[in-house]
């Protein structure tokens, strides 16, 4: 399924069962506390030229700070640097920067939202960030 940012023509892409379990067996064996904590990923790469790659990181960073860090577990990943567990692959990751919500419930990965190439939205201002939350709050549900 393809859902398309009315904000922008960024697509927003689903998968119902999530790719990899092997890292996420990994991150639920760190902590028990993380056995029910969906994740919210920050997928980028230094290989494509991104002027705004660092504002958006930044900015995702702040919003999962200030209204999820309590909730979620958050991960920034240069995926092009991955040689274990083929992220690029996994959520099929080819632009410089890339948001991936993966639902957990249960200890098990029940599928994940993709937004690419947030960096073009941050023309949106403060609606940037409202479009963030109602993303993460609509795919993972606070």
């Amino acid at each position: 399924m393809v859902i398309v940012n009315p904000l922008s023509a960024n697509p927003v892409f689903n998968s119902g069962n999530y790719p990899i379990d092997e890292p996420l067996q990994e991150y639920f064996a760190a902590e028990d506390e993380n056995y029910n904590k969906s994740i919210i990923y920050i997928f980028f790469n230094n290989t494509q030229d991104c002027y705004d790659c660092p504002q958006a990181v930044e900015l995702t960073e702040q919003v999962y700070n200030e209204y999820y860090s309590d909730t979620y577990s958050m991960f920034v990943i240069n995926y092009q640097e991955d040689n274990e567990y083929d992220f690029a692959t996994a959520y099929n990751l080819t632009s410089p920067l890339a948001i991936v919500l993966v639902k957990i419930q249960d200890g098990q990965a029940l599928g994940y939202q993709k937004i690419s190439n947030p960096q073009n939205m941050l023309s949106l201002g403060q609606d940037y960030i409202l479009y963030l939350r109602q993303q993460i709050d609509n795919y993972l549900g606070t």
